[in-house]
């Protein structure tokens, strides 16, 4: 068997190479659909990535309680004209509440303006809150620490830095701690900054925060007019009753009768999964129906091909089978041929996919995507070219098996 098939593939290689042509053209069906195959399954692992550092970011078995629904199922003239979330309300809420295992008011003054020294920088967004907000969602520490609860308690004046903020102010090499930063002619020392956290689905502004105690916050800016709350579930097992819970407290503080629908939004990170859920089956459609089209016309270009090299061959087939040849052995030959002409099409399309992945990578949003193949693909596109091969060969190796010898010999 061994001795068959590499006889099988010194036949094969010898006749691509007496057809560099024809057997390139007939390889692009297959090239295309590897190369779909590959940059599907690579875009798709790297969504996912992107996805998981998204929820990291916002807490997988954290809820928002907020005026606006972030999913966006509710309209921005519905949404705009509820009653605003007051921080007594939330500081009710997080009283009451029994089956959150934490939870931290959250007050956001967006496009605000801070100074380092000389440096003016805008934009930022400053987020006023309780120091076991980042036991929540407030991501890795980069350098530093979170404030205290004596910090949060006595409305010191300290400051934990969204990576981009610490970068645009001090590089992103050097070290913030110990810097002053003034918010509103207020100074704040810097005691910690936070990695980056922005991806395909956390949007930038959020490395472009600062977070400062609640306290602290409500001296610089006053009461919002409305602010949310971060309750964290404790496990993902205790979402449904935290929310459940939430949701009646919620409805008991802002006395809303039984009839009367929600004023006020929960938001979780299950609504952008059912948004990534919808764009996942859309790529994989896509995917799927432009790699099967290129598959088939690979498929038929490979038949044809093969077809016209058994007419080519049907002498030598001849002479093989006078010789001795058995008919499994001539059927062998040919499914080998078709099968190095689709794994030849897989290498030039892994070589194709990795330039358009390095190209691709050196781009600023494509930060979650990987550089590389991964390692699973490269076998499922090998595996996939070789079935290709074998399908497309097969009825042409057939009929060159059953040739009539003599007829074979009779050839012109």
């Amino acid at each position: 068997m061994l001795v068959q098939l590499i006889e099988g593939m010194k036949i094969a290689l010898s006749a691509i190479r007496s057809n560099k042509l024809r057997s390139g053209l007939t390889s692009l069906g297959v090239i295309i659909g590897i190369t779909f195959v590959i940059l599907m399954g690579w875009f798709l692992q790297g969504l996912d990535t992107a996805l998981e550092q998204a929820f990291a970011s916002l807490g997988t078995d954290v809820l928002y309680v907020d005026k606006f629904d972030w999913s966006g199922k509710k309209s921005w003239r519905e949404t705009i004209n509820r009653p605003d979330v007051t921080l007594r309300q939330v500081e009710t809420l997080m009283e009451r509440l029994t089956t959150a295992e934490v939870s931290a008011v959250v007050a956001r003054k967006f496009n605000s303006n801070i100074k380092s020294g000389s440096q003016n920088y805008s934009g930022v967004s400053v987020v006023g809150t309780n120091s076991v907000y980042s036991d929540i969602a407030l991501g890795l520490i980069r350098e530093g620490r979170f404030f205290s609860p004596a910090e949060d308690m006595y409305s010191a004046n300290v400051v934990v830095l969204g990576f981009e903020v610490a970068k645009n102010l001090y590089g992103e090499e050097s070290s913030c701690l110990g810097k002053t930063i003034k918010i509103k002619g207020r100074t704040f020392t810097v005691i910690g900054s936070i990695e980056k956290q922005a991806s395909m689905f956390a949007p930038p502004f959020i490395d472009n925060q600062v977070y400062i105690p609640l306290k602290a916050y409500l001296n610089v800016f006053g009461e919002n007019k409305s602010v949310s709350v971060a309750i964290k579930a404790g496990g993902e097992d205790n979402l449904d009753n935290t929310r459940m819970e939430t949701i009646g407290l919620m409805r008991q503080i802002r006395n809303l009768p039984p009839e009367a629908e929600d004023d006020f939004a929960i938001n979780e990170t299950q609504a952008f999964r059912d948004n990534v859920r919808t764009l996942r089956l859309s790529v994989w459609g896509i995917g799927i129906g432009m790699t099967t089209l290129s598959f088939v016309v690979g498929i038929i270009g490979i038949m044809n091909i093969m077809f016209v090299s058994v007419t080519e061959r049907t002498k030598e087939i001849g002479i093989r089978k006078a010789l001795g040849a058995q008919r499994r052995s001539i059927l062998f030959q040919f499914l080998v041929e078709a099968s190095a002409l689709c794994f030849l099409g897989a290498v030039v399309a892994f070589v194709l996919c990795s330039l358009i992945m390095f190209g691709v990578t050196r781009m600023d949003w494509a930060t979650f995507l990987s550089p590389y193949i991964p390692p699973q693909l490269l076998l499922v596109a090998t595996v996939v070219s070789i079935i290709v091969g074998i399908l497309s060969g097969m009825i042409p190796a057939i009929r060159a098996s059953k040739l009539d010898p003599v007829e074979a010999l009779r050839y012109e």
